[in-house]
């Protein structure tokens, strides 16, 4: 396991681009309370913010008439800012943020590019922060954190799937499909691709399958003729991968050309194929790809915050913007239903120490699931439990035509690492 922080893919933005809920307020009345927002909205994890404004609309509609707390009612503002997908633009719209804005409390959301710089800014100017899709060990490991020590983060949380999701998904998802158990690995030199390096591979290799991996490679490489003629040679009819979505549909494309999805029997992706929108861009070989989906319409819990049930969330987003659903909606609203909680839970919003003793045994039902901070996670048999973070699921499928009214969906084919979500269907073999 490495100390990963991603690679820096584009210049630093003036803070405040493509901001929403922006006032030139620079302090916070103590009637008010502020929260600040940030999340990817362009650059190559945008797939990741494509319905945050929707998210947020219905934030602030929950919150329009305030919340109240201790017999106090206090006003809400929502402060989003676009961390463009890197990290250098995430680190400084936090700091405008804590410095100008004066945030009481800091949500963030989406690949550590975007997520570690908020949560760091966070840590450094003892400004509460919670945190959600990012690998959990890719954000404890990424900023520092270390295997069996108390954790050095005072002021951030996180929720969010893990290794032992993401190695519950595939043992319980690959099976379905008869292969020879060899797996071709593309994991970048970032810090997902590190944490998953570090973790991963070591469970598949105990639960029979063989890595056949070319090494990491830096995000943003262009030509990987070297991987895929590795992996033709090796035979390997199962692909993974975890990289920025760009650099994924350099890659399939190339793997095409080449022949080597003619080999491939499962197609596993992460970080990229979440969305209906990178599946159809790839046309014809996107179609009977396997991803995970962190919240779907079909899963069983509702927020908190806003009373919607998760079929009632997809249904409205869909209406409202004419687009199809996206697993990041759910993942989303789910920050503003933690902080609503934590925020009630504190007794004092102000006080931003009430506010991180509050997290430390918050529990709170979001559209992901039920959420209790009393319960963190480990790296394994015999390490301590790394306080301050909740694992979520990860559930295993495939893209499918035809299946809805959707040119493609996502079909959820195993529940492993929560059963109260239903399975629709059986993974069946890429046809490349």
């Amino acid at each position: 396991m490495l100390k990963g922080t991603g690679l820096v893919l584009g210049g630093l933005a003036v803070p405040g681009f493509l901001e929403s809920c922006l006032t030139s307020t620079t302090s916070t009345p103590s009637g008010s309370i502020k929260i600040g927002f940030v999340s990817p909205i362009t650059g190559p994890a945008s797939g990741f913010g494509e319905p945050d404004a929707y998210a947020i609309s219905l934030a602030k509609t929950a919150f329009k008439n305030g919340i109240t707390i201790g017999g106090t009612n206090y006003s809400v503002e929502i402060v989003s800012r676009d961390g463009q997908s890197t990290p250098s633009v995430g680190a400084s719209v936090a700091q405008d943020l804590i410095q100008n804005q004066k945030v009481d409390l800091m949500l963030a959301t989406s690949t550590p590019e975007t997520v570690n710089p908020v949560s760091d800014a966070c840590e450094a100017a003892g400004v509460p922060c919670i945190s959600t899709v990012v690998p959990w060990e890719a954000w404890y490991l990424g900023r520092g954190g270390k295997v069996g020590q108390p954790t050095p983060f005072k002021w951030t949380f996180h929720y969010c799937f893990g290794v032992l999701q993401f190695f519950l998904a595939y043992t319980h998802l690959w099976p379905q499909v008869s292969t020879n158990k060899k797996v071709g690995v593309m994991w970048p030199n970032d810090a997902d691709g590190n944490a998953i390096r570090g973790a991963l591979g070591p469970l598949l290799k105990s639960a029979g399958y063989t890595i056949v991996d070319p090494g990491a490679y830096e995000d943003g490489t262009n030509d990987y003729t070297a991987q895929i003629q590795k992996f033709i040679s090796e035979d390997c009819q199962i692909f993974n991968t975890f990289p920025i979505p760009p650099d994924f549909a350099t890659f399939w494309r190339q793997a095409a050309q080449q022949g080597y999805t003619k080999h491939v029997k499962i197609g596993q992706i992460a970080k990229t194929g979440l969305f209906p929108s990178q599946v159809s861009s790839l046309g014809a070989i996107g179609n009977g790809l396997a991803s995970g989906v962190y919240w779907a319409p079909t899963w069983p819990y509702k927020s908190s915050l806003t009373g919607l049930t998760s079929k009632q969330l997809g249904d409205g987003y869909e209406s409202s913007t004419g687009k199809q659903w996206n697993q990041q909606l759910g993942a989303s609203l789910s920050l503003f239903d933690v902080a609503a909680a934590v925020l009630k839970a504190s007794a004092d919003p102000k006080n931003k120490q009430k506010i991180i003793d509050a997290m430390k045994t918050l529990t709170v039902e979001t559209p992901v699931g039920n959420l209790d901070w009393t319960k963190n996670p480990n790296f394994g048999p015999g390490t301590p439990a790394v306080s301050g973070i909740v694992s979520a699921p990860i559930i295993g499928g495939q893209w499918k035509q035809n299946v809805s009214k959707w040119p493609i969906d996502f079909v959820i084919c195993e529940n492993s690492s929560d059963t109260n979500v239903p399975v629709a269907s059986s993974l069946q073999p890429y046809q490349g």
